[in-house]
């Protein structure tokens, strides 16, 4: 027997391929309530939002008998779950089922009789990049690039063979403040290993670690050109608004942070990386906002994504897969820090990389814990039940 099930608007800008999902072949129906399309209509101009709009409507253009709009008859009042809802009882369809993960919308549902799930797409990566630390369990098997304990030491599994981390990294003068980050710093010297993430609370180094590398590896080693960093332009808080100047200039309160961290990097070891003017030379280290990844092909490079937990799965698959011949890139982030408002622990792109890569050859997670992070003010908030 067919399934019905009325799509909602936070599952179709998770993932619009949840409709094609859903209706698996033509064995179930799927209803998007006309709301929802109102819904969509609104949030179209959204620069961030612009491109997965676009693909969800082109998906219910398609002619697809298993896929339906439903209206509503009734007199609707300005509120978007009461008018989803009244649009499910419109259909007078037999057990229909409202695909949503707002949960609010789900209890009122529940109130009417209508029965919900949520989106299982979404579920299936809830805090993967917290549970896999990197490191594998006793009786676990052995997957590529896991760290484990033995006797009170640890020990690396890269390419089939372990070997015991009895030394500590220094790179670009910046020693290890754990066991995490001299692992960590394991996994982005690991030339075998070309897609590293690294999670963790803020505060634990994951920036500087990253930065410290990629210095390493371009103005040291000289194994690459370039450095490239990106960052998703996502607000905490209040908008700043428009900003004016050149994108460098709109771009540049987003990044600011990264630029102290480079200049206290070059403070304990000088290099050719500013301008004579003293800005930071483009040939050598570039900043990008990633709505200019597409199109891009980049090579010979070590690429750091700042904050990848507010990038979408398909803006990281976007990104990902603009890397070339030569590149490694460090991806960094917190799961518990999303700004994103259409994102949560669940479905952001971290948790995506982690799901989708973990056990390959080439790919290494580390998850960057202790007792201190950046300070004792930061400690003390991180330690705090509030």
């Amino acid at each position: 027997m067919k399934k019905n099930y009325i799509v909602d608007t936070n599952v179709l800008l998770d993932n619009p391929d949840s409709i094609e999902i859903l209706i698996n072949g033509e064995e179930n129906n799927v209803y998007i309530p006309y709301t929802v399309l109102l819904e969509l209509d609104k949030l179209k101009k959204n620069e961030k939002l612009s491109h997965i709009i676009s693909e969800i409507i082109t998906k219910l253009s398609l002619d697809n008998k298993n896929v339906h709009i439903a209206h509503n008859k009734q007199k609707l009042d300005n509120i978007n779950d009461e008018k989803i809802l009244n649009e499910i009882n419109e259909l007078n369809i037999d057990e229909p089922i409202l695909v949503s993960n707002d949960k609010i919308l789900r209890l009122k549902a529940n109130t009417r009789n209508i029965k919900t799930e949520e989106f299982l797409q979404s579920r299936a990566f809830k805090s993967e990049s917290e549970k896999y630390t990197g490191f594998i369990e006793d009786g676990e098997n052995f997957i590529p690039n896991c760290f484990y304990w033995n006797e009170g030491k640890v020990f690396y599994n890269s390419q089939g063979n372990s070997k015991l981390i009895d030394y500590e990294h220094e790179l670009w003068k910046i020693k290890p403040r754990s066991i995490y980050q001299n692992l960590a710093f394991e996994l982005m010297l690991d030339t075998n290993v070309d897609l590293v993430t690294v999670q963790s609370e803020a505060g634990f180094g994951k920036t500087l670690c990253s930065l410290a590398c990629a210095l390493y590896w371009v103005f040291e080693k000289k194994q690459h050109k370039k450095i490239y960093f990106f960052k998703s332009n996502i607000e905490v808080g209040e908008k700043l608004g428009f900003l004016p100047g050149d994108i460098d200039e709109k771009f540049y309160p987003y990044i600011k942070y990264t630029e102290s961290l480079i200049k206290k990097l070059h403070d304990l070891r000088s290099i050719k990386i500013y301008t004579e003017s003293g800005n930071i030379n483009k040939e050598k280290f570039e900043f990008l906002p990633l709505n200019f990844i597409r199109g891009m092909n980049i090579e010979d490079a070590i690429v750091i994504v700042d904050e990848t937990q507010n990038l979408t799965r398909k803006e990281c698959r976007t990104l990902l897969s603009r890397m070339g011949e030569n590149t490694r890139c460090f991806c960094l982030g917190d799961t518990q820090q999303i700004d994103n408002i259409y994102l949560n622990e669940g479905n952001n792109g971290l948790n995506w990389i982690v799901k989708c890569m973990k056990g390959m050859t080439n790919y290494g997670h580390i998850v960057l814990k202790g007792n201190k992070s950046r300070g004792p003010i930061a400690d003390m908030v991180r330690n705090s039940k509030l």
